[in-house]
């Protein structure tokens, strides 16, 4: 191969806001409730927090880990955290402090940054860890800004683009939290991809619903600066704050699980009519109904169906719309939009395979296991060399996920993996729950399953053995689980009595499921 003799650089999404700063200097990059930053100002607070990283001893490769909603803060970690050599860490705000214990400690964070209105959760993740820095950001002691305003500039070039930018945890099928490692390239990458498929401009207003410690906001931190976009701060997803940024903000874009849009497709907000602008919408973890699409176009919010994985940095397949397709009728529209598509524009087309890896017919009944690779798979799992082995299929990313590839080569889900249950966008393994409810001493046996919930799609719903003698009621069992678990994760619902099971003794949990689910359910369940 012949070398370039023009310089050829490492891609790293953090040069994006080089661009922006450069390009759009006094446009604005953020917007919130009590901040305004330029891009100039963001590059400059960016390169300010590298500097209060390497002062606090943070090298190449330590990892930063910062705990809150989206702000300002968490997209300055964005560009900082790398600019300093570091990986950064963006926490899940809804874990409970067990969980973002173990992560912060598998990972072994050396310095946590976290926002003022959570502060107390991370003083408890501090304790016990002299080895690893709390700066709290925001409120009355802001150590986070006190430390910007007199800290030096610094940035630390990437030599690697696939050296590690990023951990994202996620519980997966296992129930233990795995550190899915992204790199500089693949990020930047699908940054791109990002920002082409929904049409990113300066004149982009993006509104913050997603959560940034979502697989890094599906990569939009650095897909809105790399197109000099605005990002608008929301620290909470509510409805009524939604509408009055789409009607007062300009607001152009946002991402959200079909759940949030349910709640600002149907909320009294709504009821003022649409849109003035048509707004862009992205949506997935399960295919938005017939009835929200229309609702939603009705309002001028253009919804698109999307699918990915914490693996695979977020969206790595889109339902590329077609033009001819506006020709059809609203039933056949909305029968397109529902399947997940065809991989973004930085992917190697996606296939189905059988048992042996073959595979499947492209006749839109055939199922198969979806598997994907390309730049926007990720590197493997953090010191976790046997699930990343059990992930791998040949260089091809297991998902887990059964579909079916139709004749025009798109792709539609027929089934999650049996034990992932999807409530409002967030993965909960069951196993994990099922872990957490047998170490109470009344509990003999135990299944969970996903049972349908018209907010959250799915949540938890639990069948449980009870011990010879024992006695236990449902109230006290969710509460057991509560106490170790995110209050998401635990069941809805617990239902006591014998388990169907196999000759072998496996619990039969397609029997549990079924007797939840109508037999028209999504098809994305």
């Amino acid at each position: 191969m012949t070398s370039s003799p023009f310089g050829a650089v490492p891609l790293t999404p953090t040069s994006f806001l080089d661009r922006a700063a450069s390009a759009f200097a006094e446009r604005p990059a953020v917007v919130g409730e009590d901040v305004e930053l330029s891009y100039r100002e963001l590059l400059q607070r960016c390169e300010r927090l590298a500097g209060v990283l390497a002062e606090l001893g943070v090298r190449l490769g330590d990892v930063v880990s910062v705990l809150s909603p989206n702000t300002h803060t968490l997209l300055e970690a964005h560009f900082g955290v790398p600019w300093a050599g570091a990986v950064l860490n963006a926490l899940n705000t809804r874990l409970s402090v067990p969980e973002l214990a173990y992560i912060v400690e598998h990972c072994d964070a050396r310095v946590l940054i976290v926002d003022h209105e959570l502060e107390r959760v991370g003083a408890q993740l501090a304790d016990g860890r002299p080895d690893m820095i709390l700066v709290v950001a925001g409120g009355s002691d802001d150590g986070y800004e006190a430390a910007l305003t007199k800290a030096s500039p610094t940035r630390i070039e990437v030599s690697d683009e696939h050296q590690l930018l990023a951990l994202n945890y996620t519980s997966g099928t296992t129930g233990r939290p795995k550190g899915v490692m992204y790199s500089h390239r693949g990020a930047y990458l699908q940054a791109i991809a990002m920002s082409a498929h929904t049409r990113l401009a300066p004149s982009t207003v993006f509104l913050w619903t997603l959560p940034m410690f979502h697989c890094n906001g599906w990569c939009f931190p650095w897909a809105v600066t790399a197109a000099g976009g605005t990002h608008v701060e929301l620290r909470r997803v509510d409805p009524q704050r939604i509408w009055a940024a789409i009607r007062n903000d300009g607001v152009t874009h946002f991402n959200a699980a079909p759940t949030v849009l349910t709640s600002i497709a149907y909320g009294p907000w709504a009821d003022a009519g649409p849109s003035e602008r048509p707004v862009s919408v992205m949506t997935g973890g399960a295919p938005p109904s017939p009835a929200l699409l229309a609702r939603m176009a009705a309002l001028n919010l253009h919804v698109t169906h999307l699918y990915g994985l914490t693996e695979t940095y977020g969206p790595a397949v889109i339902c590329d719309w077609q033009p001819e397709w506006d020709r059809l009728d609203d039933a056949e529209r909305a029968r397109l939009k529902a399947r997940q598509g065809v991989v973004n524009q930085i992917g190697i087309p996606l296939r189905v395979v059988d048992e042996n890896g073959e595979d499947v017919r492209a006749d839109g009944q055939t199922l198969g296991e979806v598997v994907l690779r390309g730049n926007n798979v990720m590197l493997g799992y953090y010191r976790d060399e046997d699930a990343t082995a059990q992930a791998n299929a040949k260089g091809w990313l297991r998902t887990g996920d059964v579909g079916v590839i139709h004749t025009d080569g798109y792709l539609e889900l027929r089934d999650r993996s049996k034990d992932v249950i999807i409530s409002g966008g967030e993965n909960i393994a069951s196993i994990e729950v099922e872990q957490a409810l047998a170490a109470h001493p009344a509990v003999l046996e135990c299944a969970v399953v996903a049972a349908p919930d018209e907010r959250w799609g799915e949540v938890p719903h639990a069948f449980v053995v009870l011990q010879p003698g024992a006695t236990a009621s449902e109230d006290e069992l969710i509460a057991h689980v509560r106490h170790r678990l995110a209050r998401f994760k635990a069941p809805k619902r617990v239902v006591f009595g014998e388990l169907p099971q196999t000759g072998t003794g496996k619990i039969q949990k397609f029997k549990l499921r079924a007797a939840l689910w109508p037999e028209d359910r999504s098809s994305s369940h």
